[in-house]
């Protein structure tokens, strides 16, 4: 990628291959209770599928993919209701929100980028977030994302979910991808498990969620990543997250950052476990 800073705030076309396969929306249109961040929709196949969904009926502050935290320091970044203990999901007056502030660097196949997460005013978090799209063959490509969030504040800062607050198996927040809904229900499987009660809230080295025509791996591409267990649904809508806060709160010292990077294969078809792998390998080396 070449050095180049941008300060539009008009969404980018992510190619691969010479193919567009992603729209970047540094600034959604929705309202403040959905915690307005940037995110990836469409994202699509090469063959030109679709597999995400953006503001979908059943879950309207779910956009596409994108980082999306429902407790920092008791901000709500992820939208919609807050699980509050004792009192189960509230309405509360209390939705950040992420701020592109520019590029760093910016070409057809991926970017840097700088933003803030801010509430009430105030500067809660920085990030700096690195997109990148990788050809893996004539039928899948990878989307490289990572995220770094520092703590720009001289006091220590914690990050939680509803599994921290309360709430059991409900330890979402991170990066999250949202899928389709179809008629049916997406399979689910990692190396060693299949389907949602089996691979629920589990580390895994990667996991598949496969649907009509598409199958979607992600894959913990760092150590760290890999330890986070994977937030999965299936049945009552298709989304797969990576969870920061699963049996404790992640504590971010003053000054300090918190990296995560996810490789996910996005390929035409349904793969078998023993594709998916092979492509998880050729992703997260390339």
């Amino acid at each position: 990628m070449s050095p180049l800073v941008r300060q539009a705030v008009a969404p980018l076309t992510l190619s691969c291959a010479g193919r567009p396969v992603a729209r970047y929306d540094l600034r959604p249109d929705i309202g403040h209770d959905l915690a307005p961040r940037p995110c990836l929709h469409p994202v699509s196949t090469l063959g030109g599928t679709p597999v995400t969904e953006f503001a979908p009926a059943d879950h309207v502050h779910h956009l596409g993919v994108s980082v999306a935290v429902p407790d920092v320091a008791g901000y709500n970044f992820w939208g919609g209701r807050t699980y509050v203990r004792g009192q189960g999901p509230t309405v509360l007056d209390n939705h950040g929100e992420q701020r592109h502030l520019e590029f760093k660097l910016c070409d057809p196949d991926g970017f840097v980028e700088d933003l803030e997460w801010t509430a009430d005013g105030c500067l809660v978090l920085r990030e700096r977030r690195t997109v990148a799209a990788t050809q893996l063959g004539p039928e899948a490509w990878a989307l490289d994302l990572t995220f770094t969030l520092t703590n720009p504040s001289a006091q220590e800062l914690t990050i939680g979910s509803p599994a921290t607050n309360g709430r059991p198996g409900a330890a979402y927040g991170g990066f999250f991808w949202r899928a389709p809904k179809e008629a049916g229900a997406p399979a689910v499987f990692t190396a060693a498990a299949e389907g949602e009660a089996a691979v629920h809230g589990r580390a895994a080295d990667w996991l598949a969620l496969a649907g009509d025509g598409w199958t979607l791996v992600f894959a913990g591409a760092t150590a760290e990543t890999r330890r986070d267990p994977w937030f999965v649904r299936t049945q009552e809508y298709p989304g797969v997250g990576s969870s920061l806060a699963s049996d404790a709160r992640l504590r971010i010292g003053a000054g300090d950052t918190a990296v995560r990077r996810i490789v996910t294969v996005v390929a035409d078809g349904r793969l078998d476990r023993a594709r998916a792998a092979a492509l998880v390998r050729k992703a997260v080396t390339a």
